[in-house]
């Protein structure tokens, strides 16, 4: 009797223990649900917005419109009602593109000089040269989250393509543009044929908040490779691991 007992004294605890644990599990799962479609009220850009533009302009003609963002999606640095009003006065220091959530470091006095980038605490500004598909066809812009990856040739001359940084945060785009020749007019070689002119490579400069460690790699990897970058969505997320070359790309 006393081992009977004692045995539905087990399962009882163990009936509870396990209500108790799927109670906890149902409370994190409505949290974590809750926090991925909470949103918050920022201000986008709903039409291009060239560099020199008012802010106040653009704000009363509904170029500039409050729209609700993923609270995860939020970048750093973006416009609510309270924030927005400093605003007053100032222009675009550069062009801001439909869909972008407008930034604070994007508006300044004429003249003004963007050293007033949103960099998070513990990090520093960090620019990078990249052609359009290495930064996903132009859809990169200020306030997205980006994986950085390193094409490059290791010391025996073998190429090889790795993940470098894992997610960083962009903080500015701005386009350059280069040249695969001296300038951009028709030459003569010297048979006497005529040389097309020289194709002109879009390039974009992306400023990146990085810690220390993160520029360093990145200035280096790009003084001895070319780098890439990978958008990142609100979940998505990649890992460091072996590099891909020759040896295993089809593993």
């Amino acid at each position: 009797m006393d081992r009977r007992r004692i045995l539905v004294v087990a399962a009882t605890l163990v009936a509870v223990l396990g209500a108790a644990l799927v109670l906890l599990y149902v409370r994190g799962a409505d949290a974590r649900a809750q926090a991925r479609y909470e949103t918050q009220r920022v201000l986008t850009a709903a039409d291009r917005i060239e560099a020199g533009e008012s802010f106040t302009a653009a704000l009363q003609t509904g170029r500039i419109q409050y729209a609700e963002v993923v609270t995860a999606d939020v970048a750093p640095g973006a416009l609510d009602a309270t924030s927005a009003a400093r605003l007053a006065g100032t222009e675009a220091l550069a062009t801001i593109y439909p869909g972008q959530q407008v930034l604070a470091a994007e508006f300044g006095s004429h003249g003004a000089a963007t050293s007033d980038l949103p960099i998070p605490a513990h990090h520093i500004a960090v620019s990078v040269t990249l052609s359009d598909n290495a930064r996903v066809a132009g859809y990169i812009q200020p306030g997205a989250r980006v994986a950085v990856f390193l094409n490059g040739t290791d010391a025996d001359g073998a190429a090889f393509t790795r993940l470098l940084v894992p997610q960083i945060q962009v903080l500015g785009v701005g386009s350059t543009a280069a040249k695969t020749g001296v300038d951009g007019t028709s030459s003569t070689s010297g048979d006497g044929t005529t040389q097309a002119p020289a194709e002109t490579l879009p390039n974009t400069l992306i400023t990146l908040a990085a810690t220390q460690r993160e520029a360093e790699k990145l200035l280096y990897a790009q003084q001895n490779g070319t780098l890439a970058m990978a958008l990142l969505s609100g979940e998505g997320a990649v890992k460091s691991g072996p590099r891909i070359d020759s040896a295993n790309l089809f593993d």
